[in-house]
């Protein structure tokens, strides 16, 4: 699916997988990609197993027209049904699974003329666009919609709980641990 500079085992294969839950109760099968221990808690990067999706409202006219992300799980719920039926056409099934989107299946080779770049405003970071690989595009209620997957990894970075489950970090956990963490990965990559 997706390359990663992390350790893995020496045949290439990931050293496991671990499941995130959310608070509705969906689950996320990732990839553990590397995981270490700094202070005597241990810290995890995954990746998800499935390859991340993410749907968009196609909104204005013409040359203004814009792309919306569609985040509000109701109109994720009316619209799945169509997602799923657009994307089994190329052999994909759709999860709606914690955290994420995601599909099942091998996606399509990235064609250039398939990649749409995502301009992301933020005041408080500098982010870089974020490209997107069009899957698949549909129509519901008179409103386009289009499903694309990032071409960069979807990564998460959790802490083992004392009883050894996966508890993604807060923005705030994740700013305060951060220069620990690329330290030890960094480190560890050299």
């Amino acid at each position: 699916m997706f390359s990663s500079p992390f350790s893995k085992d020496n045949d290439g294969a990931h050293a496991g997988t671990i499941t995130l839950n959310d608070d509705t109760g969906r689950t996320l099968e990732c990839y553990i990609e590397h995981s270490l221990s700094v202070d005597e808690q241990e810290y995890v990067l995954l990746l998800p197993v499935d390859s991340p999706i993410e749907i968009f409202a196609w909104q204005g006219e013409d040359e203004e027209e814009e792309a919306v992300l569609v985040d509000d799980d109701a109109v994720i719920e009316r619209i799945f049904g169509t997602a799923q039926a657009v994307l089994a056409e190329q052999n994909l099934i759709v999860k709606n699974t914690a955290y994420a989107l995601t599909v099942a299946g091998d996606l399509p080779p990235v064609e250039e003329s398939e990649l749409f770049t995502l301009e992301i405003e933020d005041e408080e970071a500098d982010l870089e666009p974020e490209q997107l690989q069009l899957l698949a595009s549909f129509y519901f209620e008179d409103q386009e919609y289009a499903i694309y997957t990032p071409l960069d990894p979807l990564l998460f970075f959790a802490r083992i709980s004392k009883t050894g489950q996966p508890v993604l970090l807060s923005p705030e956990e994740f700013r305060e641990v951060q220069p620990l963490l690329e330290e030890h990965l960094f480190n560890e990559v050299e």
